[in-house]
């Protein structure tokens, strides 16, 4: 599980009349298509009920806060955050002042400081172990995150463990309402919260384990075959990617084929299902493909103009797009899937999926923690910022190029044909002034090329991984490129400072203005 902290801002779905504290009555308004209707939320078990319908998915393996502010004498539901529970208990200490410091300040910075906190721990039981010796086990987070919370006087009115179909409260030891067993959790979708959530259109979406799957990499048969494609691309693509020319025929023949794929995922007949959907175009992309998509997008450039698509007609299925590359980025190319997870992440975000944009750009932070466009969008969509001023430089992007990105779902002529296409301009152009970094990303060839580029003068700079070699020396059938990266930059050659607002790429400049605006 990827353990990162997320927020999904600040919401205004909700009415609490006072604290919330067991046995009390609390009331939940939800606006609906028609007259405006309440559900009273009266015991702990409602609040319970209440965890997927705020957050819009089922958590896992995690710590939950929902903030609660005052507004004309009534609680207000406020930002909610999440952070994975840490596998160390010396390390809940740290996870607990995170999450509370970082659900306080960012609601702060919105003008809604909470004023008190329900927070919620969920674990299914190890095997051997029930669910109160979870709770037991977790006793001492709770009491972590009441401290955490208490530090900056901002009190949590309940505390909840949920696991094994069961919830106990740490703050009410009633037997009558909270007895010691714990208390059954109701099936999903029968409270009268759920039904008021169906009716004002609030859905849940399975669990974030569901969600990533559609995300990682396949690991079956077909991931050797996927391999041996993208050693096989990584040789001539390579090679060409040291050129200046090349480099710009690169990008070309990259976007000419995510265009083609992308049509034909358009045109491919609908299934029934998330897994039949993802089966049907994995196998709508060969894996020559896939591997030339792959890395190609390596090229910050060339990724930059493939975030274009981004809304409209083409945003659905170019999603499909990049989902299905992150799972080809198998075995040793796992680092390689930054790319299509941020494209991922952006074009979620841009529709409007928080919740998918957020675990696609952790998940590609986990595979590169350096990727700048990566880190600059989760940080933006944590915050609750506007996707807006990104895709308003990226429109002016394509537009300069008179609508070089093409349609990408209807199936015409790009805009630029092959008569008035644009190159796409080199990484590592214009030179990095001083104090500025320019980055890009590549892999590295096999030796022999590696060393008449750097015979003509023509390797980057910076950090270069050693070849991937087996343990037991020379791979059998003959040896492999190597597949590592370097992040190409002038600043890093000389050693200067990492700067990530100059030299950055215009995705990355546009996220950057619009946290800034904010």
């Amino acid at each position: 599980m990827t353990n990162h902290s997320e927020t999904t801002g600040s919401s205004e779905n909700g009415d609490i009349p006072g604290p919330v504290k067991p046995g009390r009555t609390a009331r939940t308004r939800y606006d609906g298509p028609g007259d405006e209707h309440q559900v009273t939320l009266r015991t702990p078990a409602e609040l319970a009920d209440a965890l997927p319908y705020l957050l819009g998915y089922r958590p896992e393996d995690s710590i939950v806060l929902v903030a609660l502010r005052d507004r004309d004498g009534r609680g207000r539901f406020g930002g909610r955050a999440r952070l994975g529970i840490p596998a160390n208990a010396d390390d809940w200490t740290g996870a607990a002042g995170q999450l509370v410091h970082g659900l306080v300040t960012g609601s702060e910075r919105r003008g809604v400081r909470p004023e008190q906190m329900v927070a919620y721990l969920c674990q299914e039981p190890a095997r051997g172990e029930t669910g109160r010796e979870v709770m037991e086990r977790l006793r001492p987070l709770a009491q972590k995150l009441r401290v955490e919370c208490g530090a900056l006087d901002v009190p949590v009115v309940e505390a909840l463990c949920i696991s094994a179909g069961r919830f106990w409260s740490y703050c009410c030891d009633e037997e009558a309402c909270c007895p010691a067993e714990g208390v059954p959790m109701g099936m999903p979708g029968t409270s009268v919260l759920a039904a008021a959530a169906t009716y004002a259109g609030i859905q849940v979406r399975g669990s974030l384990s569901e969600l990533r799957a559609r995300l990682l990499p396949r690991e079956n048969a077909a991931a050797l075959e996927q391999e041996a494609a993208l050693d096989a691309a990584a040789v001539t693509v390579v090679s060409r990617i040291f050129d200046d020319a090349g480099r710009s025929e690169v990008a070309e023949e990259t976007l000419d084929l995510a265009l083609r794929v992308i049509r034909r995922l358009t045109d491919a007949p609908p299934v029934s299902g998330v897994p039949a959907e993802d089966l049907r175009d994995d196998q709508l992309l060969a894996h020559d493909e896939a591997a030339a998509l792959i890395l190609g997008l390596q090229d910050r450039t060339t990724r930059d103009r493939a975030a274009e698509w981004m809304e409209g007609d083409e945003a659905g299925p170019a999603l499909r797009l990049w989902r299905a590359l992150a799972r080809r980025c198998v075995r040793s190319y796992g680092e390689h899937a930054a790319a299509p997870l941020t494209l991922a992440g952006w074009v979620a975000w841009s529709v409007g999926d928080e919740l998918e944009a957020r675990e696609a750009l952790a998940m590609a932070l986990g595979a590169d923690p350096d990727y700048l466009f990566a880190r600059l969008l989760h940080q933006a969509c944590n915050e609750g910022l506007d996707p807006e001023s990104v895709r308003r430089c990226l429109r002016a992007e394509r537009g300069g190029r008179g609508g070089g990105g093409g349609d990408a779902a209807g199936g015409g002529e790009r805009a630029d044909g092959p008569a008035q296409r644009r190159p796409a301009e080199p990484s590592s152009a214009p030179q990095a002034s001083p104090g500025r970094r320019r980055r890009t990303r590549s892999v590295i060839p096999a030796d022999g090329t590696r060393r008449r580029a750097r015979a003509q003068g023509r390797e980057p700079g910076g950090r270069i991984g050693r070849p991937r070699t087996p343990a037991g020396g020379e791979r059998p059938g003959g040896a492999r490129p190597a597949r590592t990266r370097s992040h190409v930059s002038g600043a890093e050659a000389t050693g200067r400072k990492e700067t990530c607002t100059e030299g950055a790429s215009a995705g990355e400049h546009a996220t950057e203005g619009g946290e800034e605006r904010a």
